[in-house]
Formats: structure tokens, sequence, C-alpha cells
């Protein structure tokens, strides 16, 4: 028989480390159990109490502050709602999730230190607190709404089901952008591509061919881009790359940053896709929260805290202090002028019937569907636009080219 070093829990959540012979780990896990010891890791050991070597696994590097990724920690909010809700302790549940994750060295970390923080005698929020950079302060907040409450398994479950349909709406968006970035790109590399090797041939041959003589307009122009973009390479790569560097200083500024904004909600194409997918987070952030049991004012401030829209922040700012006044969302609200009539409307009821977390919650599914119908509408709008664009670019050099031709043929026929 083989030793095998475990890591285990008891039916109250306490660890506790040893040593134990079986045939095999499943049987080790299997002695274990008939203790009422539920393991959380299981490694055959080797020589004098060594562990067997796990490969790359044993030898773990982190660099900085590790980071649970959303779609990691979606499923372990789902994971750990499942657990609670079987009735396993917190801590427990913890340990449990922790020894799963073998292969995400964040998860197994974090996961660990909030369940050594939980055993210290630190609530559950003040646990996730301390890792900012992996839970929001929607998160935090949410889960010290379901401590006070006593219905933790249901805030999780909420929250999970809200990261799902956050990330699915901005799939959905990323989507709808991806087709024309990836166009434009193609576009540019044709252009360059015609630009620096083609044209200065095509310059060639007339030098050759028509003697000095004056070439057309469009032609000049064109060869003159040739000329500059084939002379001056870098110094092309570098006005492309300060141009980029502009944008993002000035959508670092305050004033820069709501500019852009307010022209992504009311710029077409994209204007009214933008809109409502900022009405859709809105209303699900807001719904979620309160749902959940935390106060209007707090939801507020964490709504503003999380969008990434400054028009849309200064308008959720407004809402709380009209809301802390004694007021109702719906003035300010209008005056934000990115929330449809039937929003107010919907809103409006919602606050005089005392069931605002429920329609804000129709109001956000009515509003990812028409997302999904914008996204398609945009796709079906930009695929022959995009089509047209890159023809005109290229039928105007092909026409550039050509035009110098026709006084070629000519004088050779003549």
């Amino acid at each position: 028989m083989a030793k095998f070093q475990y890591t285990a829990m008891d039916s109250r959540g306490k660890e506790s480390k040893g040593v134990i012979e079986a045939d095999s780990a499943q049987d080790a896990g299997n002695k274990l159990k008939e203790k009422e010891l539920y393991p959380t890791d299981i490694s055959e050991m080797k020589g004098k109490g060594k562990k067997k070597k796990k490969g790359v696994g044993s030898m773990e590097i982190t660099i900085g502050t590790p980071k649970i990724s959303k779609k990691a920690l979606t499923t372990f909010t789902r994971q750990l709602a499942v657990l609670l809700d079987a009735g396993l302790p917190l801590v427990r549940a913890l340990r449990t999730l922790e020894g799963q994750a073998k292969k995400d060295i964040a998860v197994r970390k974090i996961v660990g230190d909030v369940a050594n923080s939980v055993e210290a005698g630190a609530t559950f929020s003040e646990s996730l607190a301390n890792h900012k950079k992996s839970f929001s302060d929607l998160y935090v907040n949410m889960v010290r709404a379901g401590e006070a409450s006593g219905a933790m398994e249901q805030v999780l479950n909420r929250l999970a089901e809200f990261m799902e349909k956050a990330a699915k709406l901005v799939g959905k968006v990323k989507g709808a952008m991806m087709y024309p970035a990836a166009v434009l790109g193609i576009a540019g590399v044709i252009t360059w591509g015609l630009m620096v090797f083609i044209i200065p041939k095509f310059k060639k041959i007339f030098g050759d061919l028509l003697d000095g003589e004056p070439l057309p307009s469009l032609t000049e122009w064109v060869i003159a881009v040739s000329d500059f973009l084939g002379n001056n390479a870098l110094l092309s790569i570098g006005i492309g790359i300060a141009i980029v560097l502009a944008f993002v200083g000035f959508k670092k500024t305050k004033s820069g940053s709501y500019f852009i904004d307010v022209v992504l909600l009311k710029a077409p194409p994209f204007g009214g896709l933008f809109t409502k997918v900022a009405v859709a987070r809105f209303c699900r952030t807001l719904s979620t929260l309160l749902a959940s049991g935390v106060s209007i004012l707090n939801a507020l401030d964490i709504v503003r805290d999380t969008s990434t829209n400054q028009v849309l922040k200064n308008a959720v700012q407004s809402v709380h202090d009209a809301v802390k006044e004694g007021e109702t969302m719906t003035a300010p609200l209008q005056n934000a002028k990115i929330f449809p009539d039937m929003v107010i409307s919907m809103i409006e009821v919602g606050e005089e019937t005392g069931a605002l977390p429920e329609m804000l919650t129709r109001i956000a599914d009515v509003y990812e569907d028409e997302v999904d119908v914008a996204v398609d509408g945009l796709t079906s709008l930009i695929e022959p636009i995009m089509i047209v664009g890159l023809a005109g670019i290229v039928g105007t050099i092909v026409i550039a080219m050509f035009l110098p031709m026709i006084s070629l043929i000519n004088k050779l026929g003549g």
C-alpha cells in the first residue's frame, strides 16, 4: 500500500492535514470520507515523506498581484452558490473550490486567502474587499447585503446571472465592432501596399513613355501620396502613433471623455446601439443591487462608479442627488436626454408601485433583446457600406493609373 498526504475538512469546515495508507488516491479519498473528512487535496508520497512531483504544477510563479478573470469569477460565484445551497458551511465551500482550482493559480490563491480571512474572524464581504482587483464594489456590496439578509445563496446566484448577462452584452458589442475594424484594417493594408509598391512602378512607366507630358490631376495627386508614403515611411508611422496617443490622452481628460461618449451615444450608425447598451447596463446593474437588498443611494453610487460612460455617470449622479433630497428619479433621467421616454415612464411606475427592481429587470430584458436586433441591423448595414468604401478607394487608384493610359494609347495610335 502507498502513503498519501492529504488536506481535508470536517463537517464544521475545520481543515486538517495528515498521512493515510491506501491502494490509490481514490481509495484514500473513500477512507477519509468514512471518517467524515472531506479531502481537498491528496498527493502520493515518495521516499521519506515527500510528495510525488506534479510536473510543472509544482513550480508556481506569479508576477504581481493575481487577479481572477471575469469568466473564472462567474464560475466561482455559481459554484459557491450551489455549495452553500447544499448546506455546506462557507469556509468548507471555499476550501472545496480552492482545492478544485488546480490549474488556475489566481483562483486558488485568492480563494485560499479569502478562506483564511474568514477563518480568522472577518466577514465574507470584508475578506473579498481585500482583493479589489478581483471583486468589484458591486460584488462586495451585494455579498454584504446577502450577509445582512441571510440569503447569500440567492445573492450569489443573482451575481452569477448578472455577470453572465453583462459578459454576453459586451460580447455582442465587441462582435458588432469587430467586423468594421477588420475591414478597415484590410483596406488600410491593401491601400498601403498599392501606394508603396505598385504606384511607383506606374510612375516609372509614365515617365519613360510620356516624355514629360503633364499627367491628369487625379494621377498626380495619387503619385504624390505614394511618394510621401514611400519616402517618409517612418514619419508616416510616427504620425499614426501620434494620432493614437493624442486620442488616448484626450479620452483620459474629463472633457475629452465626455465629448467622445456623447459622440458614441448620438452619432450614427452606432449611436442607437451604444444608447441601448447604456440603458440595459444601467437597469440591469441597478435592479440586481436593489433586488439583493442594497440601499438605493448606495446602489446608485455603485452604478455610477462601475459605469464606463461619462454621460451616464453624470446622469446617475444627478439621480443620486435627487433621490437624496427626497425626489424621484424621473426628472434627472429626463434631463440626461439619453433615456427613452418609455424607460422613464416605466421607472416612474416602478417607483410609484414599489416594484422598481422588477420594472428595471423588465427594461433590461427588453433592451438586451433590442441590442441583438441592433447588432444584426448594423451588420447588415455596415457590410455593403464597407464593400463600397473599399471598392471606392481601390477604384480611385485604378482610375488614376488608367487615365494616363488613354494619352499613351492615343500617342501610340497616332
